[in-house]
């Protein structure tokens, strides 16, 4: 499991924070508006701020998660931010459980906890990203079908002749279950319709895809754009339209997930400083486009947790 610690001064010891987080006014993480920020109070002007935020979750959005924290670490030398990205479902899991204290998602909780856990968490969308297929760099295809993307993906369809490229098998890279960027992506090709075709691999996070795919000839997968790299494979077109962010905004392209990060309602003051901090203008102002994503306030619809897509 791969760790990121990021911290400008060395989080205080157990005795000292505890007797720092004690000295704070603790609130709930959040209110009513689920995309709002985790609360309206002044978490994030706390002079005296320090603590540990501690998260894990989804890998497509964790280099966001990790160049916001550095800037965060800048206003606040004592607090220490440290996270993992071992998929949407375990990081839910862990806030849920409390051995985290944000959880990173590319779906709603509500998709993947029971309805009971669900409720106590509190949702900040941060970011919206677009998902799509990439294939290995000796693959002729440039453009396919939903329709025809079920096939690959349900081992329907298993050689690229069939779909316009030469004659040789598909080599499918899949995500593991639990991965919100599997979810995004069979939500999209499959709808409701379950899946249960692993094929040659499934892999843990966007990273082994990037390694497996620059490697592996007649290959496909599937990645968010911030994880596109033209060096080691292709981007392709789905329906005819083109990966980029500017088709996610009005839904042309149909593969896109809203990032959101979860806290308990009770979370701590540190917690809530830094949720306030992702939706800040210090973050959505230039750091989301910087980083591959789309800031939320650019869409022209949106997408509720069963998929259905209303325009803002």
């Amino acid at each position: 499991m791969s760790v990121s610690v990021y911290s400008r001064r060395r989080f205080l010891g157990l005795a000292g924070g505890l007797a720092a987080i004690a000295g704070l006014n603790l609130v709930g993480c959040g209110g009513a508006q689920p995309a709002g920020p985790a609360d309206a109070g002044s978490a994030a002007t706390a002079s005296n701020l320090s603590g540990e935020v501690t998260y894990d979750g989804a890998s497509s959005f964790q280099a966001l998660v990790e160049a916001s924290a550095e800037k965060f670490m800048e206003k606040y030398a004592d607090v220490s931010v440290t996270g993992s990205g071992n998929g949407s479902g375990k990081g839910l899991t862990a806030v849920a459980e409390g051995t985290v204290t944000i959880g990173n998602s590319d779906v709603f909780a509500e998709t993947k906890l029971d309805a009971d856990k669900a409720a106590k968490l509190v949702d900040h969308e941060v970011a919206v990203v677009g998902m799509g297929p990439v294939v290995s760099k000796n693959v002729k295809v440039d453009d396919l079908s939903l329709e025809q993307l079920k096939g690959i993906f349900s081992g329907t369809i298993t050689n690229w002749s069939e779909v316009g490229g030469e004659n040789a098998e598909i080599v499918v890279l899949n995500r593991k279950a639990g991965s919100g960027t599997r979810a995004t992506f069979e939500a999209a090709v499959f709808g409701g319709e379950p899946n249960e075709f692993k094929g040659a691999a499934e892999l843990d996070k966007s990273g082994d895809v990037q390694t497996q795919m620059a490697s592996t000839d007649n290959a496909i997968s599937y990645l968010d754009f911030s994880h596109f790299n033209p060096e080691k494979f292709t981007a392709i077109k789905v329906g005819g339209v083109a990966p980029e962010s500017k088709n996610v905004l009005d839904d042309s392209f149909k593969i896109w997930a809203t990032e959101h990060m979860y806290c308990a309602k009770d979370a701590d003051e540190a917690t809530k400083a830094f949720l306030e901090f992702m939706l800040s203008e210090d973050v959505q102002g230039s750091l989301v486009e910087k980083q591959g994503f789309i800031p939320v306030s650019k869409m022209k619809v949106k997408k509720d947790a069963s998929g259905k897509v209303t325009a803002i």
